[in-house]
Protein backbone atom coordinates (compact mmCIF):
# COMPACT_ATOMS: atom_id res chain seq x y z
CA UNK A 1 0.00 0.00 0.00
CA UNK A 2 1.53 3.59 -1.17
CA UNK A 3 -1.28 5.77 -0.66
CA UNK A 4 -2.02 5.20 3.07
CA UNK A 5 -4.80 6.39 5.31
CA UNK A 6 -3.38 7.64 8.98
CA UNK A 7 -4.52 9.78 11.62
CA UNK A 8 -3.11 10.20 15.75
CA UNK A 9 -5.36 10.53 18.68
CA UNK A 10 -4.36 12.83 21.43
CA UNK A 11 -5.27 12.33 25.27
CA UNK A 12 -4.79 15.56 27.03
CA UNK A 13 -3.90 16.35 30.49
CA UNK A 14 -6.38 18.69 32.43
CA UNK A 15 -5.64 20.35 35.88
CA UNK A 16 -7.54 23.48 37.92
CA UNK A 17 -5.25 25.82 40.10
CA UNK A 18 -5.63 28.67 42.22
CA UNK A 19 -2.54 30.06 44.18
CA UNK A 20 -1.21 26.83 44.03
CA UNK A 21 -3.43 24.51 44.91
CA UNK A 22 -5.93 22.41 43.32
CA UNK A 23 -9.55 23.27 44.11
CA UNK A 24 -11.14 21.47 41.87
CA UNK A 25 -10.75 17.72 40.22
CA UNK A 26 -10.20 16.29 36.76
CA UNK A 27 -13.27 15.18 36.42
CA UNK A 28 -15.11 18.69 37.84
CA UNK A 29 -13.19 20.63 35.05
CA UNK A 30 -13.65 17.76 32.41
CA UNK A 31 -17.47 18.27 32.76
CA UNK A 32 -17.22 22.36 32.47
CA UNK A 33 -15.18 21.90 29.49
CA UNK A 34 -17.76 19.19 27.63
CA UNK A 35 -20.58 21.45 28.88
CA UNK A 36 -20.94 23.32 25.40
CA UNK A 37 -20.23 20.35 23.53
CA UNK A 38 -23.16 18.74 25.90
CA UNK A 39 -25.58 21.13 24.74
CA UNK A 40 -25.20 20.57 20.98
CA UNK A 41 -24.21 16.78 20.77
CA UNK A 42 -26.15 15.43 23.84
CA UNK A 43 -23.16 13.28 24.36
CA UNK A 44 -19.31 14.04 26.05
CA UNK A 45 -18.53 12.11 22.73
CA UNK A 46 -19.19 13.67 19.46
CA UNK A 47 -17.80 13.83 15.87
CA UNK A 48 -16.95 17.54 14.53
CA UNK A 49 -17.59 18.99 11.17
CA UNK A 50 -13.58 18.71 10.13
CA UNK A 51 -14.73 14.75 10.28
CA UNK A 52 -12.18 14.48 13.84
CA UNK A 53 -13.77 13.00 16.86
CA UNK A 54 -14.02 15.07 20.14
CA UNK A 55 -14.67 12.54 23.64
CA UNK A 56 -13.51 12.84 27.33
CA UNK A 57 -11.66 9.27 27.71
CA UNK A 58 -10.87 7.44 30.77
CA UNK A 59 -9.82 9.40 33.39
CA UNK A 60 -10.98 12.43 32.34
CA UNK A 61 -8.97 13.21 30.09
CA UNK A 62 -10.00 15.02 27.06
CA UNK A 63 -9.37 13.28 23.84
CA UNK A 64 -8.93 14.34 20.15
CA UNK A 65 -8.69 12.36 17.01
CA UNK A 66 -8.16 13.57 13.90
CA UNK A 67 -10.61 12.68 10.72
CA UNK A 68 -9.08 10.21 8.65
CA UNK A 69 -5.95 11.54 6.46
CA UNK A 70 -3.78 10.35 3.03
CA UNK A 71 -1.66 14.18 3.18
CA UNK A 72 1.33 14.84 5.48
CA UNK A 73 0.00 18.02 5.63
CA UNK A 74 -3.46 17.42 6.42
CA UNK A 75 -2.56 15.63 9.87
CA UNK A 76 -0.69 18.02 11.08
CA UNK A 77 -2.99 20.88 10.39
CA UNK A 78 -5.56 18.39 11.62
CA UNK A 79 -3.74 17.25 15.09
CA UNK A 80 -3.38 21.55 15.46
CA UNK A 81 -6.73 22.24 15.26
CA UNK A 82 -7.35 19.86 17.96
CA UNK A 83 -5.37 22.16 20.01
CA UNK A 84 -7.13 25.31 18.94
CA UNK A 85 -10.60 23.29 19.77
CA UNK A 86 -9.51 22.11 23.05
CA UNK A 87 -8.17 25.45 24.01
CA UNK A 88 -11.56 27.40 22.61
CA UNK A 89 -13.46 24.93 25.13
CA UNK A 90 -11.03 25.83 27.97
CA UNK A 91 -11.85 29.66 27.73
CA UNK A 92 -15.53 28.67 27.47
CA UNK A 93 -15.63 26.64 30.80
CA UNK A 94 -12.96 29.58 32.17
CA UNK A 95 -15.84 31.73 31.75
CA UNK A 96 -18.69 29.19 32.90
CA UNK A 97 -16.42 28.90 36.23
CA UNK A 98 -15.63 32.79 36.88
CA UNK A 99 -19.38 33.71 36.29
CA UNK A 100 -20.25 30.58 39.06
CA UNK A 101 -17.80 32.13 41.54
CA UNK A 102 -14.67 29.72 40.87
CA UNK A 103 -11.21 31.52 41.34
CA UNK A 104 -8.22 29.93 39.28
CA UNK A 105 -7.24 28.69 36.05
CA UNK A 106 -7.82 26.03 34.21
CA UNK A 107 -4.37 23.97 32.44
CA UNK A 108 -5.08 22.21 29.68
CA UNK A 109 -1.53 20.06 28.44
CA UNK A 110 -0.29 17.51 25.32
CA UNK A 111 1.86 16.07 26.89
CA UNK A 112 1.95 12.07 28.28
CA UNK A 113 2.48 12.36 32.13
CA UNK A 114 0.79 13.68 35.36
CA UNK A 115 2.75 14.29 38.40
CA UNK A 116 1.54 11.73 39.86
CA UNK A 117 3.39 9.14 37.57
CA UNK A 118 0.25 8.47 35.53
CA UNK A 119 0.36 8.12 31.65
CA UNK A 120 -2.21 8.96 28.48
CA UNK A 121 -1.52 8.46 25.04
CA UNK A 122 -0.41 9.87 21.40
CA UNK A 123 -1.92 6.81 19.33
CA UNK A 124 -1.26 6.90 15.77
CA UNK A 125 -3.58 4.43 13.19
CA UNK A 126 -2.57 3.60 10.00
CA UNK A 127 -4.55 1.44 7.53
CA UNK A 128 -2.56 -1.36 6.21
CA UNK A 129 -3.66 -4.30 4.18
CA UNK A 130 -5.27 -7.43 5.78
CA UNK A 131 -2.17 -9.46 7.04
CA UNK A 132 -2.57 -12.10 9.98
CA UNK A 133 1.83 -12.36 9.70
CA UNK A 134 2.75 -9.62 12.02
CA UNK A 135 6.63 -11.11 11.94
CA UNK A 136 7.48 -8.43 9.83
CA UNK A 137 6.62 -5.37 11.88
CA UNK A 138 8.69 -6.96 14.73
CA UNK A 139 11.58 -7.53 12.85
CA UNK A 140 11.51 -3.75 11.26
CA UNK A 141 8.32 -1.70 12.43
CA UNK A 142 9.03 -2.33 16.38
CA UNK A 143 12.58 -1.28 15.83
CA UNK A 144 12.02 2.13 13.67
CA UNK A 145 9.49 2.98 16.46
CA UNK A 146 11.56 2.71 19.08
CA UNK A 147 14.87 5.04 17.25
CA UNK A 148 12.58 7.31 16.18
CA UNK A 149 12.62 8.71 19.19
CA UNK A 150 15.40 10.47 17.92
CA UNK A 151 12.94 13.04 16.09
CA UNK A 152 10.25 12.48 17.97
CA UNK A 153 10.64 12.31 21.88
CA UNK A 154 8.99 14.98 23.48
CA UNK A 155 11.49 14.63 26.48
CA UNK A 156 10.88 14.79 29.80
CA UNK A 157 12.50 14.89 33.16
CA UNK A 158 12.06 11.48 35.25
CA UNK A 159 12.69 11.38 38.67
CA UNK A 160 13.57 7.57 40.28
CA UNK A 161 15.33 6.54 42.97
CA UNK A 162 18.62 6.97 41.82
CA UNK A 163 18.32 10.85 41.37
CA UNK A 164 16.49 13.06 37.87
CA UNK A 165 17.26 12.99 34.79
CA UNK A 166 16.36 13.65 31.35
CA UNK A 167 14.83 11.10 28.80
CA UNK A 168 14.04 12.22 25.37
CA UNK A 169 10.27 10.24 25.27
CA UNK A 170 7.93 10.65 27.81
CA UNK A 171 5.89 7.22 26.92
CA UNK A 172 9.38 4.71 27.69
CA UNK A 173 8.78 4.27 31.30
CA UNK A 174 5.05 3.20 30.58
CA UNK A 175 5.44 0.44 27.73
CA UNK A 176 5.30 -3.25 28.69
CA UNK A 177 5.26 -5.00 25.89
CA UNK A 178 6.03 -4.72 22.26
CA UNK A 179 2.88 -6.40 20.40
CA UNK A 180 -0.52 -6.70 22.40
CA UNK A 181 -4.24 -6.40 22.16
CA UNK A 182 -4.02 -4.63 25.61
CA UNK A 183 -3.70 -0.88 25.90
CA UNK A 184 -3.39 -0.03 29.80
CA UNK A 185 -3.36 -2.84 31.48
CA UNK A 186 -0.02 -4.16 29.53
CA UNK A 187 0.62 -1.10 27.16
CA UNK A 188 2.45 -2.49 24.00
CA UNK A 189 4.26 -0.64 21.26
CA UNK A 190 1.36 -2.33 18.57
CA UNK A 191 -1.72 -2.60 19.81
CA UNK A 192 -3.71 -5.59 17.80
CA UNK A 193 -7.36 -5.64 18.48
CA UNK A 194 -8.45 -5.76 15.58
CA UNK A 195 -11.13 -2.88 14.92
CA UNK A 196 -10.48 -1.86 11.03
CA UNK A 197 -13.63 0.92 10.93
CA UNK A 198 -13.07 -0.27 8.03
CA UNK A 199 -13.97 -3.49 5.27
CA UNK A 200 -12.72 -5.84 7.57
CA UNK A 201 -11.54 -8.48 4.80
CA UNK A 202 -9.70 -5.73 3.29
CA UNK A 203 -7.72 -3.53 5.57
CA UNK A 204 -6.57 -3.54 8.97
CA UNK A 205 -5.90 -1.00 11.56
CA UNK A 206 -2.39 -0.70 12.84
CA UNK A 207 -2.84 0.79 16.20
CA UNK A 208 0.61 2.49 17.11
CA UNK A 209 0.54 3.37 21.36
CA UNK A 210 3.93 4.49 21.76
CA UNK A 211 4.37 7.75 20.45
CA UNK A 212 4.81 10.92 22.57
CA UNK A 213 2.70 14.12 22.20
CA UNK A 214 4.13 16.68 20.07
CA UNK A 215 3.99 19.94 20.06
CA UNK A 216 6.44 20.77 17.27
CA UNK A 217 5.29 20.48 13.31
CA UNK A 218 7.95 18.80 12.02
CA UNK A 219 7.92 16.02 14.59
CA UNK A 220 4.56 15.13 14.10
CA UNK A 221 5.14 15.73 10.20
CA UNK A 222 8.07 13.44 10.05
CA UNK A 223 6.71 10.67 12.30
CA UNK A 224 3.65 10.06 10.15
CA UNK A 225 5.71 10.32 6.86
CA UNK A 226 8.37 7.73 8.04
CA UNK A 227 6.10 5.49 9.30
CA UNK A 228 4.30 4.96 6.08
CA UNK A 229 7.20 4.75 4.11
CA UNK A 230 8.77 1.99 6.33
CA UNK A 231 5.17 0.57 6.54
CA UNK A 232 5.40 0.41 2.70
CA UNK A 233 8.72 -1.27 2.45
CA UNK A 234 7.13 -4.03 5.06
CA UNK A 235 4.02 -4.93 3.36
CA UNK A 236 5.80 -4.96 -0.33
CA UNK A 237 7.07 -8.80 0.23
CA UNK A 238 9.61 -8.37 -2.63
CA UNK A 239 11.45 -5.64 -0.61
CA UNK A 240 14.73 -7.41 1.13
CA UNK A 241 14.89 -5.59 4.78
CA UNK A 242 17.68 -6.23 7.49
CA UNK A 243 16.07 -8.40 10.14
CA UNK A 244 16.64 -5.94 13.05
CA UNK A 245 14.59 -7.28 15.62
CA UNK A 246 15.60 -6.32 18.91
CA UNK A 247 16.80 -8.94 21.72
CA UNK A 248 14.78 -6.75 24.34
CA UNK A 249 12.77 -4.30 22.59
CA UNK A 250 11.73 -2.70 26.02
CA UNK A 251 14.76 -3.22 27.96
CA UNK A 252 15.98 -1.33 24.41
CA UNK A 253 13.19 1.38 24.64
CA UNK A 254 14.25 2.30 28.39
CA UNK A 255 18.19 2.50 27.76
CA UNK A 256 18.12 4.48 24.08
CA UNK A 257 15.60 7.13 25.84
CA UNK A 258 18.36 7.77 28.32
CA UNK A 259 20.98 7.76 25.79
CA UNK A 260 20.32 11.01 24.51
CA UNK A 261 23.46 11.43 21.99
CA UNK A 262 23.07 7.88 20.72
CA UNK A 263 26.60 6.77 22.20
CA UNK A 264 25.41 3.11 23.38
CA UNK A 265 24.35 -0.04 20.92
CA UNK A 266 21.00 -1.98 21.22
CA UNK A 267 21.38 -5.76 21.11
CA UNK A 268 19.49 -7.19 18.48
CA UNK A 269 18.48 -11.11 18.53
CA UNK A 270 20.82 -12.32 15.90
CA UNK A 271 23.68 -11.36 17.63
CA UNK A 272 24.37 -7.70 16.68
CA UNK A 273 24.54 -4.95 17.96
CA UNK A 274 23.85 -1.03 16.23
CA UNK A 275 23.29 2.34 17.60
CA UNK A 276 19.35 3.58 17.38
CA UNK A 277 21.15 6.31 14.87
CA UNK A 278 22.45 3.27 12.42
CA UNK A 279 19.12 1.69 12.66
CA UNK A 280 17.81 4.83 11.32
CA UNK A 281 20.44 5.13 8.67
CA UNK A 282 19.91 1.84 7.38
CA UNK A 283 16.06 2.22 7.57
CA UNK A 284 16.18 5.15 5.34
CA UNK A 285 19.04 4.22 2.88
CA UNK A 286 16.52 1.37 2.19
CA UNK A 287 13.82 3.67 1.59
CA UNK A 288 15.49 5.50 -0.54
CA UNK A 289 16.65 2.58 -2.99
CA UNK A 290 12.18 1.65 -2.79
CA UNK A 291 11.04 4.99 -3.39
CA UNK A 292 13.78 4.97 -6.76
CA UNK A 293 12.04 1.87 -8.11
CA UNK A 294 7.73 2.90 -6.57
CA UNK A 295 5.15 5.52 -6.87
CA UNK A 296 5.20 7.04 -3.57
CA UNK A 297 2.57 9.76 -3.04
CA UNK A 298 4.73 13.14 -3.89
CA UNK A 299 4.67 13.84 -0.12
CA UNK A 300 6.32 10.98 0.99
CA UNK A 301 8.81 11.23 -1.13
CA UNK A 302 9.87 15.16 -0.25
CA UNK A 303 9.33 13.95 3.11
CA UNK A 304 12.79 11.37 2.41
CA UNK A 305 15.44 14.36 1.99
CA UNK A 306 13.85 15.60 5.11
CA UNK A 307 14.33 12.65 7.18
CA UNK A 308 17.96 12.62 6.00
CA UNK A 309 18.67 16.13 6.84
CA UNK A 310 17.62 15.11 10.31
CA UNK A 311 19.08 12.47 10.83
CA UNK A 312 22.65 13.82 9.87
CA UNK A 313 21.72 17.11 11.23
CA UNK A 314 21.58 14.70 14.80
CA UNK A 315 24.59 13.21 13.76
CA UNK A 316 26.75 15.88 13.30
CA UNK A 317 25.30 18.33 16.13
CA UNK A 318 22.19 17.13 17.93
CA UNK A 319 21.43 20.60 19.09
CA UNK A 320 21.13 22.07 15.97
CA UNK A 321 17.92 20.18 15.69
CA UNK A 322 16.43 22.30 18.74
CA UNK A 323 13.98 24.09 16.09
CA UNK A 324 12.47 21.07 14.82
CA UNK A 325 13.03 17.85 17.94
CA UNK A 326 11.08 18.54 20.99
CA UNK A 327 12.85 17.17 23.66
CA UNK A 328 15.90 18.77 22.31
CA UNK A 329 13.86 22.34 22.45
CA UNK A 330 13.16 21.53 25.87
CA UNK A 331 16.36 20.53 27.23
CA UNK A 332 17.90 23.48 25.87
CA UNK A 333 15.14 25.34 27.96
CA UNK A 334 16.23 23.37 30.77
CA UNK A 335 19.71 23.42 30.58
CA UNK A 336 19.85 27.72 30.29
CA UNK A 337 17.30 27.81 33.06
CA UNK A 338 19.73 25.60 35.67
CA UNK A 339 22.64 27.27 34.38
CA UNK A 340 21.22 31.04 35.05
CA UNK A 341 19.53 30.01 38.59
CA UNK A 342 21.91 27.44 39.85
CA UNK A 343 19.36 24.61 39.17
CA UNK A 344 19.66 20.93 39.87
CA UNK A 345 17.36 18.59 37.30
CA UNK A 346 15.38 17.79 40.52
CA UNK A 347 14.16 21.35 41.40
CA UNK A 348 10.47 21.85 41.59
CA UNK A 349 11.04 24.83 38.92
CA UNK A 350 12.56 22.65 36.76
CA UNK A 351 10.01 20.02 36.61
CA UNK A 352 7.10 22.97 35.92
CA UNK A 353 9.17 24.76 33.51
CA UNK A 354 9.31 20.82 31.52
CA UNK A 355 5.35 21.12 32.26
CA UNK A 356 4.68 24.28 30.95
CA UNK A 357 6.73 23.59 27.37
CA UNK A 358 3.52 21.40 26.90
CA UNK A 359 0.78 24.35 27.52
CA UNK A 360 -1.74 24.43 25.08
CA UNK A 361 -2.61 28.66 26.08
CA UNK A 362 -0.80 30.81 23.40
CA UNK A 363 -0.03 33.19 26.50
CA UNK A 364 1.82 30.43 28.57
CA UNK A 365 3.03 27.49 26.60
CA UNK A 366 6.79 27.64 26.23
CA UNK A 367 6.60 25.74 22.63
CA UNK A 368 4.05 28.40 21.63
CA UNK A 369 5.99 31.53 22.72
CA UNK A 370 8.93 30.24 21.07
CA UNK A 371 6.50 29.91 17.64
CA UNK A 372 5.70 32.85 17.98
CA UNK A 373 9.03 33.80 17.99
CA UNK A 374 10.03 32.45 14.78
CA UNK A 375 12.12 29.43 16.56
CA UNK A 376 10.18 26.82 15.74
CA UNK A 377 10.73 25.11 12.75
CA UNK A 378 6.69 25.12 10.92
CA UNK A 379 4.71 22.70 8.36
CA UNK A 380 1.64 24.47 7.83
CA UNK A 381 0.27 27.62 8.29
CA UNK A 382 -1.62 29.21 10.58
CA UNK A 383 -4.74 29.59 7.73
CA UNK A 384 -4.15 26.27 6.96
CA UNK A 385 -5.17 25.26 10.54
CA UNK A 386 -8.02 27.58 10.50
CA UNK A 387 -9.37 25.61 7.89
CA UNK A 388 -9.11 22.43 9.47
CA UNK A 389 -10.73 23.40 12.36
CA UNK A 390 -14.10 23.66 10.46
CA UNK A 391 -13.28 21.08 7.27
CA UNK A 392 -12.24 17.66 6.54
CA UNK A 393 -9.33 16.29 4.55
CA UNK A 394 -11.35 16.51 1.16
CA UNK A 395 -9.72 12.97 -0.32
CA UNK A 396 -10.69 10.46 2.01
CA UNK A 397 -13.93 9.58 3.78
CA UNK A 398 -14.11 12.34 5.94
CA UNK A 399 -15.13 14.54 3.76
CA UNK A 400 -18.61 12.69 3.53
CA UNK A 401 -18.85 12.51 7.27
CA UNK A 402 -18.05 16.50 7.94
CA UNK A 403 -20.43 17.52 4.92
CA UNK A 404 -22.84 14.78 6.34
CA UNK A 405 -22.62 16.74 10.22
CA UNK A 406 -22.73 19.78 8.32
CA UNK A 407 -25.85 19.66 6.57
CA UNK A 408 -27.76 18.06 9.34
CA UNK A 409 -26.79 20.52 12.06
CA UNK A 410 -27.67 23.33 9.55
CA UNK A 411 -31.40 22.14 8.97
CA UNK A 412 -31.49 20.81 12.36
CA UNK A 413 -31.73 17.07 11.75
CA UNK A 414 -31.52 14.66 14.56
CA UNK A 415 -28.11 12.49 13.34
CA UNK A 416 -25.79 9.72 14.77
CA UNK A 417 -22.06 9.04 13.24
CA UNK A 418 -18.82 6.96 13.82
CA UNK A 419 -16.39 6.06 11.70
CA UNK A 420 -18.29 4.16 9.34
CA UNK A 421 -22.02 5.13 9.43
CA UNK A 422 -24.10 7.71 8.92
CA UNK A 423 -27.59 7.78 9.91
CA UNK A 424 -30.59 10.13 10.12
CA UNK A 425 -32.38 9.43 13.08
CA UNK A 426 -36.02 10.30 11.59
CA UNK A 427 -39.15 7.74 11.07
CA UNK A 428 -36.72 6.20 7.44
CA UNK A 429 -33.39 5.58 9.97
CA UNK A 430 -31.55 6.05 6.69
CA UNK A 431 -27.82 4.65 7.47
CA UNK A 432 -25.07 4.57 4.87
CA UNK A 433 -22.27 2.53 5.54
CA UNK A 434 -18.64 3.74 4.55
CA UNK A 435 -16.48 0.92 4.54
CA UNK A 436 -13.80 2.06 2.40
CA UNK A 437 -11.93 4.95 4.26
CA UNK A 438 -10.19 5.76 0.72
CA UNK A 439 -13.14 7.57 -0.88
CA UNK A 440 -13.91 10.76 -0.51
CA UNK A 441 -17.49 10.46 -3.05
CA UNK A 442 -20.48 7.98 -2.63
CA UNK A 443 -23.87 7.87 -4.70
CA UNK A 444 -25.51 6.60 -1.54
CA UNK A 445 -23.77 9.47 0.81
CA UNK A 446 -24.88 12.17 -2.30
CA UNK A 447 -28.80 10.87 -1.60
CA UNK A 448 -28.64 10.57 2.11
CA UNK A 449 -27.12 14.16 1.75
CA UNK A 450 -29.94 15.90 -0.43
CA UNK A 451 -32.53 13.94 1.40
CA UNK A 452 -31.77 16.21 4.45
CA UNK A 453 -33.22 19.03 3.96
CA UNK A 454 -37.04 17.47 3.11
CA UNK A 455 -38.34 17.84 5.73
CA UNK A 456 -39.40 14.38 7.41
CA UNK A 457 -43.53 13.67 7.63
CA UNK A 458 -45.30 14.41 11.07
CA UNK A 459 -47.81 11.55 10.03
Amino acid sequence: MLRRVFGIETEYGITFNYRGQRRLSPDDISRYLFRKVVSWGRSSNVFLENGSRLYLDVGSHPEYATAECDGLLDVVAQDKAGETILHELVDYAQQQLESEGHEGDIYLFKNNTDSTGNSYGCHENYCIDRVDDLSRLEQVFIPFLITRSLFAGAGRIVTGPTGARFSMTQRAEHIWDSISSATTRSRPIINTRDEPHADPERYRRLHVILGDSNMSEHATYLKVATACIVLAMIEDKSTILRDLTLESPIDSLRNMSYDLWSEQTLALANGRTMTPLEIQFDLLERAELFAAERELPEDQRMALPVWRETLETYQRSPLELVDRVDWIAKLQLIERASARDGLTLDSPKLALLDLLYHDTDPRRGLYHQMAAKGIMKRQVTDAKIEQAITTAPETTRARMRGAFIKKAKENRRDFTVDWVHLKLNDEMQRTVLLKDPFKSTDERFEKLLSSIERKPSLD
